[in-house]
């Protein structure tokens, strides 16, 4: 992809977040859809590609009466929106569609009509971890980080901290689930869920959805919004369990997604100025920090926890408060998409002032895929 070469000309969550009882997923689809449409001023017979993951594309266009040229149903998990973007970008570059919408709804709270999860005792993981009493994502997305731990250093105050400073961050906004203040002993002494993560150190659980509108940039002036250029793409995956990882403490995956955006949109880490890091659990943030290549080997622990990424920081990091404060309906990757491009318009409630180039980098599954999204507010 030419850097810059397509712009985002809409973006807009749920009216509402958090808990949402009388929208099914579907709904949530629709109202996030509409309301993209609404920030970029078009309609739906305006747009002629659909992206979508966890509701099917073919049931989401027929809900929100369009006819598409083109369309991706990618579910590689809570990134999948940013693979969506890297395709929907490729596709308009290739003249296969002119407008795309990706949209994204899950109850994740209310489970009001939400698509059943894949899985069962023929899945790899049925088969070969299933057995050893595994309880979902707490009980294994975490593992890795004890081996991280033992090898690099880290202790349980870093990995504290990384939720105390992205409440700060929430304390900001005033759409975020959670945002009275707290403190390493506020998160320590949580609940214990998975050892060592505290509850504090947890996704939220909650309904919401989000979309984006992609375009040309050649045509992105036409539109209401200040357009954001998608300047480096990249994807990957790895392994659909834990139990398989080349290594634990590192992902490939993030690292080849990474690698790929990175060359694509010819910058260097220090021109980055804002930074998002899908975090369903608190040491993600750390593995993104070291495999996207802002931090050396068991160095982000400490680089978090002097303050680095903390409002006034050097790298403002998830600042619209993350899963772990802001909200978290079970694929979260659209909601760092908008917070990227909040900052990148420049409406982010806590902005980060002269924000220039953005990353958004995201997983699926756990450790499974990896997605990442270099955007700009500069036109090409």
């Amino acid at each position: 992809m030419k850097p810059g070469s397509i712009a985002i000309v809409g973006a807009a969550e749920t009216t509402e977040l958090g808990r949402i009882p009388d929208l099914s997923q579907i709904q949530l689809h629709a109202d996030a859809a509409i309301n993209a449409m609404n920030d970029a001023g078009l309609k739906p017979s305006d747009i002629d590609g659909v992206a979508t993951a966890g509701e099917s594309p073919t049931a989401t266009a027929h809900y929100l009466g369009i006819t598409p040229k083109w369309v991706d149903g990618t579910a590689v998990g809570g990134c999948s929106f940013m693979l969506h973007v890297r395709h929907a970008a490729a596709a308009i570059n290739e003249g296969l569609c002119d407008t795309v919408l990706i949209t994204h709804g899950e109850s994740g709270r209310s489970n009001i009509g939400r698509s059943g999860r894949p899985g069962g005792r023929a899945t790899l993981q049925g088969q070969f971890e299933s057995p050893y009493c595994s309880m979902g994502p707490p009980t294994t997305f975490t593992i890795p980080f004890l081996r991280y731990m033992k090898e690099t250093g880290t202790t349980l105050e870093q990995l504290a901290a990384v939720a105390v400073i992205q409440r700060e961050w929430a304390g900001m906004n005033p759409r975020a689930s959670f945002r009275d203040p707290l403190t390493i002993e506020d998160v320590m002494n949580a609940r214990m869920i998975a050892w060592p993560f505290t509850l504090l150190e947890c996704c939220l659980v909650t309904d919401g959805g989000g979309a984006l509108i992609l375009t040309s940039a050649g045509r992105a002036k036409d539109f209401p919004q200040k357009p954001v250029y998608i300047i480096g793409t990249g994807e990957s995956t790895e392994t659909p369990m834990i139990s398989q990882m080349d290594d634990m403490t590192t992902s490939k995956a993030f690292r080849v997604s990474g690698k790929k955006a990175f060359e694509e949109a010819g910058i260097g880490h220090a021109d980055v100025d804002h930074l998002m890091i899908y975090d369903a659990f608190a040491h993600l943030p750390i593995y993104g920090l070291e495999d996207l290549g802002f931090c050396g080997r068991g160095e982000a622990g400490a680089f978090i926890a002097e303050r680095n990424t903390a409002p006034g920081g050097s790298l403002p990091l998830n600042t619209n408060g993350g899963g772990l404060s802001y909200m978290h309906s079970g694929m979260y990757g659209m909601y760092a998409l908008q917070e990227s491009v909040r900052q990148m318009r420049g409406i982010a409630p806590a902005q980060v002032e002269g924000a220039e180039i953005t990353v958004c980098h995201g997983v699926g599954g756990m450790f499974a895929a990896s997605g990442t999204v270099i955007m700009s507010n500069q036109a090409p």
